[in-house]
């Protein structure tokens, strides 16, 4: 597995995560499905830092 590969994992992990924590303070606020939306949209963003970071890490 390449160090890039590794990276890109571990900047969307970290992503995911920091907004995981305050989803879950906000959990009881949110019902189903804008939970399941939100998780989409923190993924999908987590990604899109992640190749931006690799990118400019050229």
């Amino acid at each position: 597995m390449s160090k890039r590969a590794v990276l890109s994992a571990v900047i969307t992990g970290g992503f995911c995560a920091v907004f995981a924590v305050l989803f879950t303070m906000l959990g009881m606020l949110i019902s189903l499905v804008p939970g399941v939306f939100i998780a989409f949209v923190l993924g999908f963003l987590g990604s899109l830092c992640a190749s931006y970071v690799m990118r400019a890490s050229k």
